[in-house]
C-alpha cells in the first residue's frame, strides 16, 4: 500500500472521446471523459456548454485501479448520452475537469438516409459497413454490425462472420444507443470488429444473421411468457486489398493509422553520469491500427565506450473502441566504461500512414552524453569486477521511466551486501543438512540412480538401498527401477497392482508404511532384499489373475 501512495499522488490527467466520429440525426453518441490519476471523488463536469447542439439524456460514471510491474495507476470515467439537435459538423467544446481543461472534438452529424427509412418497417432489422471499404495487407479495418429493434427482444448477439484469410477480432464490449429511422425510434446494439486481411485482393464478407424472439407489448399474451419468433440480417460486404508497394523492400511491413518511437531516461546536460553509473533508458513503440505482434524488436546498437544490458522486453494490445493499438516497450541499462564523449546513434523505423497513403519514418535522433570519470578513480576503462558490480546492481523495470542517475558507491554497498546475504543463506542450508544426516544411522548411503539408466543398474541401485535405513532412498529407487520396466508406472500402489506376488506386494505395502506413517521394522519378516533379489513378479498382462477386482478397461491388447 506504500508503494502505491506516490502513484496515487501524481496530478491527474484528464482526456475526452467520443464512441464516434459521426452519426445520423436522431441518433445517440456517448462523451466519455476519462480522468487519469484520480485518488478520490471527482464533481461531475459542468456541461451547460453542450446544450446548445445536443440534448443531455444522461450520465454515468466507473473508477479502476490496476497495478503493472509495482506501478499502480488510477482512472475515473464519465459517459454522458447525447443526441444532436440538427445537422452539421458540431464542436464538443473544452470542458474543465477536475482542474484541467479537455481538448476540444469535432462529430459530424448527417440527415438521415431516405432510402434507409424507407425500407425500416420491420421490427427488427441489420445493418453492416467496413471503414474504410479498402487498404493494405495487414492494415486494420473496422466492421462495424448494427441490430436495430423496436420491443424487446430476447437472443444470442449477431456471431461474427468467418473469412478466410482475414484475421477478426472483437473491439470492445459494444454500444448500445437509440436511433430515429422512418420515424420510428429503435434501440441499436452495435459492434465493431478488428478485420486484418492477409492477402490482397478482392474479399467478400458474408451477411451476419441474427435469430431471436420479440415480445410485443400490445399482446395480451406476451405477460405471459408469448412471443413471436424473429430473425434478421445484415448484408453481406466487400473490401479491395492492396499489397505493400513494390519497392518497399525486406524489412517489416507496417501500415498504420500513427505510430510514434520515443526514448526516455537520457539524461539532462546538468545531471552528467560518471564511469560505472548505469543509464536506464526505455525504448517505446506505440502503433494505432496494428497489433503489437507485427511489430519489430526494440534494440540498441552496440555502443563504442559503453556496455548495454537489454531487460525483458515488454508489449501488449489495447483498443480505443475504433482501434487496436499495439506497443512493445524495452529497457536498457547503459554502463558508461571510460568517460569523455558517449555517443548514442539515432534509431528510425519505416512505416505506411494509411490516412495519407504514403511512406513516413519515426525516428528518435542521435544523442551525445558527457560522461565524467568516476568518483576518486581515473578516466581509465572499468576493471571487469567494477563492470560486473554495476551489472548485479542493474535492476530497471521494464515499464518504469526513470530521468536520474543513482551514485555508484550505494549501489555497489547494496550488491556487496546481496552477496553476503546468499553466502549466509547457503551457510544455513548447508549447517541443516549436516544436522539432519547426523540423526541417521550409519549405513551404506548408495546414491539415487540417474532417471534414464537400465533396468539392471536400477534394480542394483535398489538392492544397496535396500541395505540400509534410508525410506525415501529405496522408495526412490524402487520406483527407478520399476519404471526402467514399465515406464506407465507413477507412484507404488500402482506398483503393488502391478505385481502377481503377494509377498512383494506385502513388502511394499510395508515399506510404504514405514516411509508416510514412520512405522517400525517388524523383525521376522522377509528382508526387501530377499523378497526383490529375484525382479519383479509382474501381473499377467492377459487379464487373468484371479485376484483382479475390476475387468480391463479395453477388451483389446495395446502393442
Amino acid at each position: 500500500m506504500l508503494l502505491l501512495i506516490p502513484a496515487l499522488g501524481h496530478a491527474t490527467d484528464v482526456t475526452a472521446s467520443l464512441d464516434r466520429d459521426s452519426v445520423q440525426l436522431g441518433e445517440t453518441v456517448t462523451l466519455n471523459l476519462r480522468i487519469n490519476g484520480s485518488a478520490g471523488n471527482v464533481d461531475v463536469p459542468d456541461l451547460h456548454a453542450l446544450a446548445n447542439d445536443f440534448d443531455i439524456l444522461g450520465t454515468s460514471q466507473n473508477s479502476s485501479l490496476s497495478v503493472v510491474n509495482g506501478a499502480a495507476t488510477s482512472s475515473m470515467t464519465f459517459g454522458i448520452a447525447l443526441r444532436p439537435k440538427h445537422v452539421g459538423d458540431l464542436q464538443i467544446p473544452a470542458l474543465s475537469v477536475a482542474g484541467s481543461q479537455t481538448a476540444p472534438l469535432q462529430l459530424q452529424v448527417s440527415a438521415p438516409d431516405p432510402a434507409t427509412a424507407a425500407t425500416t418497417h420491420k421490427d427488427v432489422f441489420m445493418e453492416a459497413q467496413v471503414e474504410p471499404a479498402h487498404g493494405y495487407v495487414g492494415q486494420q479495418l473496422s466492421y462495424i454490425v448494427r441490430l436495430y429493434y423496436a420491443n424487446r427482444i430476447n437472443g444470442d448477439a449477431p456471431a461474427p462472420p468467418q473469412v478466410d484469410n482475414v484475421e477478426i477480432s472483437q473491439l470492445g464490449n459494444g454500444l448500445n444507443y437509440d436511433a430515429e429511422r422512418g420515424g420510428r425510434t429503435y434501440h441499436v446494439l452495435e459492434q465493431r470488429y478488428a478485420l486484418i486481411p492477409q492477402r490482397a485482393g478482392h474479399i467478400d464478407i458474408p451477411a451476419v444473421d441474427f435469430q431471436g424472439a420479440a415480445i410485443d407489448p400490445n399482446d395480451p399474451n406476451s405477460f405471459f411468457g408469448a412471443s413471436i419468433p424473429v430473425s434478421a440480417s445484415a448484408p453481406a460486404q466487400a473490401i479491395e486489398v492492396q499489397a505493400a508497394p513494390a519497392d518497399w523492400g525486406k524489412i517489416a511491413w507496417l501500415p498504420a493509422r500513427q505510430l510514434n518511437l520515443s526514448l526516455d531516461g537520457l539524461p539532462t546536460a546538468q545531471d552528467s553520469p560518471r564511469v560505472g553509473q548505469p543509464l536506464n533508458l526505455t525504448m517505446n513503440l506505440q502503433a494505432t491500427g496494428l497489433s503489437y505482434e507485427a511489430l519489430p524488436a526494440l534494440s540498441l546498437p552496440p555502443l563504442d565506450g559503453a556496455t548495454v544490458y537489454p531487460d525483458k522486453p515488454a508489449s501488449g494490445n489495447h483498443n480505443d473502441g475504433q482501434w487496436i493499438i499495439g506497443w512493445r516497450q524495452q529497457a536498457f541499462a547503459v554502463v558508461p566504461e571510460r568517460a569523455g564523449t558517449l555517443t548514442i546513434p539515432a534509431t528510425t523505423l519505416k512505416w505506411w500512414n494509411v490516412l495519407t497513403d504514403r511512406m513516413e519514418v519515426a525516428q528518435i535522433p542521435a544523442r551525445s552524453i558527457t560522461i565524467l570519470p568516476a568518483i576518486g578513480g581515473a578516466a581509465t576503462p572499468a576493471s571487469p569486477l567494477a563492470t560486473a558490480a554495476s551489472t548485479a546492481a542493474n535492476v530497471p523495470a521494464s515499464t518504469a521511466r526513470v530521468t536520474t542517475v543513482a551514485p555508484a558507491t550505494p549501489w555497489r554497498w547494496i550488491a556487496l551486501a546481496s552477496i553476503g546475504l546468499w553466502l549466509l543463506s547457503v551457510l544455513a542450508w548447508w549447517l541443516w543438512r549436516r544436522r539432519r544426516a547426523a540423526s541417521v544411522s550409519i549405513a551404506p548411503m548408495p546414491t539415487p540412480m540417474p532417471t534414464h539408466t537400465s533396468a539392471r543398474e536400477c534394480q542394483q541401485a535398489f538392492i544397496a538401498a535396500a541395505c540400509g535405513s534410508d525410506t525415501s532412498l529405496q522408495v526412490h529407487n524402487l520406483l527407478a527401477w520399476a519404471r526402467a520396466e514399465r515406464p506407465a508406472i507413477q507412484h507404488l500402489g500402482e506398483l503393488a497392482a502391478a505385481l502377481g506376488d503377494e509377498s512383494q506386494r506385502a513388502a511394499i505395502a510395508t515399506l510404504q508404511q514405514r516411509h508416510y506413517a514412520g512405522a517400525p521394522v517388524v523383525k521376522g519378516k522377509e528382508s526387501l532384499v530377499e523378497v526383490f533379489k529375484r525382479g519383479f513378479m509382474w501381473r499377467a498382462i492377459d487379464g487373468t489373475d484371479d485376484d483382479a477386482v475390476l475387468p480391463p478397461l479395453y477388451p483389446f491388447k495395446l502393442h
